[in-house]
């Protein structure tokens, strides 16, 4: 989504058709706004199988999720 300069995550459009694209490269997590919510449950799940979502509304949980210690071997702690 987008980021306000005080790190609040904003909804985008096109969702759509950025999951398609981010399932066709291959990507299985994807992060988005929490307001972006509705519009994933507006896609049929034959495209979402596979898929798993973060929703957030904060770039602090973007951090958290992408850089948990499960994924990244020096993974950040974040307070």
């Amino acid at each position: 989504g987008e980021i306000t300069l005080r790190g609040r995550v904003l909804p985008v459009g096109g969702i759509k058709e950025k999951i398609l694209a981010a399932k066709r490269a291959g990507i299985k997590e994807i992060i988005l706004s929490e307001d972006n919510r509705k519009d994933i449950e507006q896609i049929d799940k034959r495209y979402l199988t596979g898929l798993r979502f973060s929703y957030v509304k904060e770039m602090i949980e973007v951090v958290q999720h992408a850089l948990l210690k499960e994924k990244v071997a020096n993974a950040l702690k974040v307070a």
